[in-house]
């Protein structure tokens, strides 16, 4: 006899916009922080913050032109 199946839950309202924005500003103090240390660190790590920076804008202008901004206000 099969189990009756529980209703799954209605999907959560996310401001995306606001957690894209969160992520770049991390992304840029991890830059800031590595600029700041200078030849200390591993250039990997500062090219690693400006492509998360750069993927972030990238993202926002898919998220634009899909009208995803508008959306969830």
């Amino acid at each position: 006899m099969p189990r009756p199946e529980k209703q799954a839950p209605p999907p959560l309202r996310v401001d995306t916009l606001r957690v894209v924005l969160a992520g770049t500003a991390l992304w840029v103090a991890a830059l800031v922080v590595l600029l700041l240390l200078g030849d200390r660190v591993d250039r990997v790590w500062t090219w690693t913050c400006v492509a998360g920076i750069a993927l972030a804008g990238i993202g926002l202008g898919i998220m634009r032109w899909q009208g995803q901004l508008h959306r969830d206000r």
